[in-house]
């Protein structure tokens, strides 16, 4: 066989191989799934409230008790938007994903101000990892200096920059649970230009499908006039325990050119082959901030994409008898999965009375997950 033959063939050779690894490519991408997730309608007696306490953002477990075990932050109504220095994390249970909830007690109560989270937790997320319950939060420390009052929202920031994130470990949802003497994600102390160069804050985690544990979490940097700081943005971090350490990532997620607050509270999860995520969204269009629920996905749980169907919800939630009602506030989205299938959104919802007054609690919203691969 001459030379141009055995180029011929060569070549012919090297494109049937290329198209097969292109169909094989192609095969694998369709079958994961598109998410199209819709909100169902609420029964009114799927809010977890307290006539003299602010409640914020709940996560939910199934213990082995077979009740679901609700962690939530509180504090006292009356001291006003006080959260960064007087939120508790608590613990209720139900025999309902969607209530009703009796309270049982404080889960990680305030426990001195020599401790990095001694003043303050907030912001829970719970999972079970091989056999154990990890609550993860925030958590702070400070003077517990009251600097509002209701109606008027400003904000004590000492605690506010003494944010880090920590992480809780008990072999039950009843407790006891451990805590440790430093954050599992600190800020990192030896960039001032680093992203987390000022807080760390709202962990959300799950594990990966090889078994690691990915978290993505608020970040704050320096790079902006304090006591303020920023920009805030959103890392990944990974490890190869729930403990950590973990390992942190240099590029943000869930940006928008432009902005330098674009998003908050992400809850992430692994199904079907994608990581996924739900965002609130904060869009600013003049001096107005406009807030909604958004979907992410990635194929790696580092580098994350607006999902196909992006829009969730515009804050607004449709009732059982009907009538619907649009939130001031429908954040902190924590979803609950049974039977490896998303049940119910747990949300922190808020309205402002005729008096400024905002009353905050959690919501148990049903969702439905629509996959396509078109």
């Amino acid at each position: 066989m001459n030379l141009s033959k055995l180029t011929t063939l060569f070549f012919l050779a090297i494109c049937i191989l290329s198209c097969k690894e292109e169909k094989a490519k192609k095969e694998i991408t369709h079958e994961i799934p598109d998410y199209k997730i819709e909100l169902g309608k609420v029964s009114k007696n799927s809010i977890f409230k307290n006539d003299s306490l602010s409640i914020w953002g709940g996560s939910l477990v199934k213990g082995e008790d077979n009740l679901y075990h609700m962690f939530y932050s509180q504090w006292p109504k009356k001291i006003g938007w006080e959260w960064v220095n007087y939120s508790v994390i608590s613990h209720a249970t139900s025999t309902s994903p969607f209530g009703p909830f009796t309270t049982k007690d404080d889960a990680l109560p305030d426990r001195g101000a020599e401790h990095w989270d001694g003043s303050t937790t907030h912001n829970p997320t719970v999972h079970k990892f091989n056999g154990k319950y990890y609550l993860y939060y925030m958590g702070n420390t400070g003077d517990k200096k009251i600097v509002s009052v209701p109606g008027k929202a400003r904000i004590n920031w000492v605690h506010r920059n003494n944010q880090r994130i920590g992480v809780a470990v008990a072999d039950s949802p009843n407790g006891p649970w451990k805590r440790f003497d430093k954050p599992v994600l600190d800020i990192t102390e030896n960039d001032s230009l680093a992203h987390d160069a000022l807080m760390t804050s709202n962990p959300s985690v799950c594990q990966m499908a090889d078994g690691k544990i990915l978290m993505v979490y608020k970040a704050v940097g320096k790079k902006r006039k304090l006591p303020n700081g920023g920009p805030v943005v959103h890392m990944v971090a990974i490890a190869d325990t729930p403990t950590g350490p973990f390992k942190k990532y240099p590029d943000p997620v869930f940006t928008f050119k432009g902005e330098t607050f674009p998003a908050e509270d992400p809850y992430i999860w692994y199904q079907d082959g994608k990581y996924r995520a739900i965002v609130k969204r904060i869009k600013h269009e003049g001096k107005k901030r406009i807030f909604s629920l958004v979907h992410y996905d990635s194929e790696n749980g580092i580098n994350w994409n607006k999902a196909k169907h992006f829009e969730i919800s515009d804050r607004t939630v449709t009732w059982e008898d009907g009538s619907s009602y649009k939130f001031d506030h429908l954040e902190r989205p924590q979803v609950f999965m049974e039977n490896n299938e998303p049940i119910a959104l747990l949300c922190a919802a808020d309205s402002i009375d005729s008096n400024n007054v905002r009353h905050s609690f959690n919501i148990q919203i049903p969702i439905t997950i629509k996959k396509s691969n078109d």
